[in-house]
């Protein structure tokens, strides 16, 4: 089966939106926002045929598979087509941010030898919603301290939905945090301005990419903003979080207030993505204690 491939936009998310929402995906990349902010990075390419939806990007010269979404009966099939596209265009059969129960079916392929590896830098946190929205028990008093400092600091700040009349704003404190973290990285990191990017498409977009935000307006000005969208029918992914580091508890109340305000009582849990492996980040979201995290995985076939 010949694989028509083309680069991912914004007229392929109904296509994207269909697959996805068809099964129960867990993977905070499986949806269309999350994959149009990285498309570019990340080289993506997409192409429908016979039924199921191939993803596939380049990254550092190496081309790497999605896991083909469509319905069970045609796993092996899109197996197949994938490992007859890699070998007639000389690339090695790999696939990447493979969730559980596909790379368990891969590694038990008779005909095939997939090398299967867990990557810890790309597991998704999961926590309750109402423990996000609450901050309550004893595991997260930490964080409920620098709430209550939070507020106790700056009590005239208001928590906001985002709306067309504040993304202005939202723009502006998006290129603050820019130009701080270009002056604090000693070297040139290409993801930093690819999200600024993203995150001002989406922006750009707001309504039709269907995310729901909120925002910290302190003294006229936006210190920070949060936005996501539902993942499956019991989760929240939140794709993009940014505060004022300089400010106490910013990236704390902005966590709180909008999980409180937009998806208590909606979802069971929010995911709130991976680590990349970063010490910080890793940090920061083992610090709010998730529930579960979710597994992704690597596979290679073995020539």
């Amino acid at each position: 089966m010949i694989i028509d491939f083309h680069a991912l936009s914004q007229a392929d998310k109904p296509l994207v939106d269909r697959y996805f929402h068809s099964r129960y995906y867990e993977n905070a990349h499986f949806t269309f926002t999350n994959l149009f902010m990285w498309r570019e990075p990340f080289q993506l390419q997409l192409a429908e045929e016979d039924g199921v939806l191939y993803m596939r990007c380049e990254v550092e010269g190496k081309v790497w598979f999605l896991q083909p979404f469509g319905p069970e009966e045609k796993f092996a099939a899109s197996v197949q087509c994938v490992v007859d596209w890699c070998r007639e265009h000389g690339h090695a059969v790999q696939f990447m941010g493979l969730e559980k129960a596909f790379a368990t079916r891969l590694s038990e392929l008779p005909e095939y030898s997939f090398v299967v590896k867990g990557n810890r830098d790309e597991e998704d946190y999961v926590y309750l919603t109402d423990k996000l929205a609450t901050l309550s028990g004893r595991k997260l008093h930490a964080k409920k301290n620098h709430l209550n400092a939070f507020h106790k600091l700056y009590p005239q700040a208001e928590y906001l939905p985002i709306t067309e009349d504040i993304i202005p704003a939202c723009k502006q404190e998006l290129d603050n945090w820019y130009a701080l973290r270009v002056s604090t990285t000693e070297q040139h990191n290409p993801f930093i301005a690819a999200e600024r990017q993203g995150i001002r498409e989406v922006f750009d977009n707001y309504a039709f990419f269907g995310v729901e935000g909120g925002a910290i307006r302190l003294d006229g000005r936006i210190i920070a903003f949060t936005f996501g969208e539902k993942l499956n029918d019991d989760t929240v992914v939140v794709h993009v979080e940014k505060a004022d580091p300089n400010l106490r508890g910013a990236f704390t109340a902005i966590n709180q207030n909008y999980i409180a305000n937009t998806w208590q009582g909606r979802v069971t849990y929010v995911n709130r993505e991976e680590d990349m492996g970063l010490p910080g980040l890793r940090h920061a979201k083992e610090s709010y204690k998730p529930v579960k995290m979710i597994e992704k995985f690597t596979a290679k076939l073995a020539e």
